[in-house]
């Protein structure tokens, strides 16, 4: 199962295109189809978890926390993306290619690490295929 939670009220994001990608993500990924959650949410709240988490006293624009056994309804929990709105729209100016292209690219980021991968060790790589696999760019 897939869950979005926009946590956030100051950008309007289509949130189809997020959830169509995570499942496209869990199909080719993870099979077995375990839950994901992904939040949406302000500069206010990735601080707090930067902090508490990570020991991180400033915003970023995705956190991923990978998740653990099966849960009441007996479905493992991949984990929770959480990607940062207003990060994601400042970032949307360097590549000029809009908000929710922006926040595609942060939850395949966030994705990917809860499947495995890490910075310097493939996530790069993997993101350029995932993009033009599933996005078509």
């Amino acid at each position: 199962m897939v869950e979005i939670l926009n946590q956030q009220n100051n950008y309007r994001v289509n949130l189809r295109p997020v959830r169509d990608l995570l499942k496209a993500l869990l199909a080719k990924y993870r099979p077995d189809a375990p839950d994901i959650t992904l939040a949406l949410v302000d500069t206010r709240k990735i601080k707090e978890l930067n902090r508490r988490f990570l020991n991180k006293p400033a915003a970023t624009d995705v956190l991923s926390f990978p998740g653990g056994d099966a849960g009441p309804a007996g479905r493992a929990h991949l984990g929770d993306i959480i990607v940062c709105v207003p990060q994601a729209f400042r970032q949307s100016f360097r590549e000029p290619h809009g908000l929710e292209t922006e926040i595609l690219d942060l939850t395949i980021h966030g994705f990917l690490h809860l499947v495995g991968f890490d910075h310097g060790r493939g996530i790069e790589a993997e993101e350029v295929g995932v993009r033009r696999e599933l996005l078509g760019g």
